[in-house]
């Protein structure tokens, strides 16, 4: 429980959120982090990724595969399990960065999970839940991005193969993956013309034609592809070709849902932060939680966290109850972003001087924050979005 949780200890009977087994998983995912992940953040960020130990040790303890069921190899569970998971961690100090490219299988395998193709989930899911693979996922191109129904990335079938042509850009992951589940175009223009195919990075035709720099999500790996007559099996096609707009699009609601975990979950890591700060450092014989102008700054902090955890929570339990609410996902991700923003702003801002250091955490969240108002639709876009479930 965070320092600011005032939620009545009542409600743990009746509220899913709150049951012994996810006060369990977040214990043992808090206990992971500071054990796991913390020691060694900051040489991971110097090496600009991840280990694959860290995925084998993650598997090992069972949280790789929550929210996957166990008949695919997870570890059973839903979004909410994994919400839970991944508000622990980012509270124990965990960075966004970290969480992107550990759970990048988040994004990568849960088509093919969905689907079911026995063949698919031996040869992919089930490694990648175990941690003896890595996954990505292909879908924005260098001119196109949320506009998945105009992606350019051709497939074209040749006999019991697709022959693969074109390119993506800013793909998680990607130059650790063993696999990346590709969106391509097997037909023609538009959202029906979109298919799923498996390419395996061992692929004749297939490179990672450059390693991407970023602001933050230092310890991610983030590539660009290139596709240069590529033969993939038609076999590994997820679903039926001409699905994967569908597929895709069921996807980004979870996608846009988890952002948001992340988003208000840093939030709430800085705000714990900075209220130790602030009751630790003196200004002028006085702490500075003593000063009007700080605590009110924190409380606009803390009531903004507040408020984006609970309608992210309310938007989560749609999804997981089967009736997924377009609308409320994407203001939840909007409002999770700007939570954040405000939290890693003012974290940084109050902390002065030591916050705008490499050797202070809060100086992490801020630069890997602002990642998360882009990647899964910006939001401009899911302000479109709520547009046309508005009427407008």
């Amino acid at each position: 429980m965070t320092q600011l949780d005032a939620r009545p200890s009542g409600a743990a009977a009746t509220d899913p959120w709150r049951t012994s087994e996810r006060q369990a998983l977040r214990d043992l995912a808090s206990s992971f982090t500071r054990k796991e992940i913390l020691p060694h953040i900051d040489r991971w960020e110097d090496e600009g990724e991840l280990p694959r130990e860290l995925h084998r040790r993650t598997a090992e303890v069972g949280l790789l595969g929550v929210g996957f069921p166990e008949e695919v190899g997870g570890s059973g569970g839903d979004l909410r399990d994994l919400t839970v998971m991944t508000e622990a961690m980012v509270e124990a100090g965990a960075s966004t960065g970290v969480l992107a490219s550990l759970l990048t299988h988040v994004i990568a395998v849960p088509h093919m999970a969905t689907v079911g193709n026995p063949e698919h989930i031996e040869r992919w899911v089930r490694p990648t839940l175990a941690g003896a693979k890595i996954g990505s996922l292909g879908v924005t191109e260098p001119d196109t991005g949320s506009d998945v129904a105009g992606i350019r990335t051709y497939a074209r079938r040749d006999g019991d193969h697709y022959v693969v042509n074109g390119a993506k850009l800013f793909i998680t992951s990607a130059t650790r993956a063993d696999f990346i589940t590709v969106a391509v175009r097997t037909g023609g223009p538009g959202s029906s013309g979109v298919s799923l195919l498996v390419v395996e990075t061992d692929t004749p035709g297939f490179a990672v034609s450059r390693r991407l720099r970023k602001m933050g999500w230092l310890c991610s790996d983030t590539g660009e592809l290139a596709f240069s007559e590529a033969r993939v099996p038609v076999g590994n096609l997820v679903g039926a070709e001409g699905s994967g707009f569908v597929q895709i699009m069921k996807q980004f609601q979870v996608e846009r849902a988890f952002i948001a975990v992340q988003a208000y979950a840093t939030a709430q890591r800085c705000l714990d932060l900075t209220i130790d700060y602030i009751r630790q450092r003196e200004t002028f014989g006085r702490p500075l939680s003593t000063r009007q102008v700080v605590r009110h700054k924190v409380v606009d902090m803390a009531t903004a966290v507040d408020v984006a955890r609970t309608y992210t929570h309310a938007a989560i339990d749609r999804i997981v109850a089967g009736d997924t609410d377009v609308r409320m996902v994407s203001m939840a991700k909007n409002e999770a972003v700007a939570a954040c923003d405000l939290a890693v702003d003012t974290a940084v801002q109050l902390h002065g001087g030591m916050g705008y250091l490499r050797e202070t955490e809060v100086e992490r969240h801020y630069r890997d924050s602002r990642i998360l108002g882009i990647g899964g639709g910006t939001t401009e876009i899911m302000k479109e979005v709520i547009a046309k479930q508005i009427g407008l």
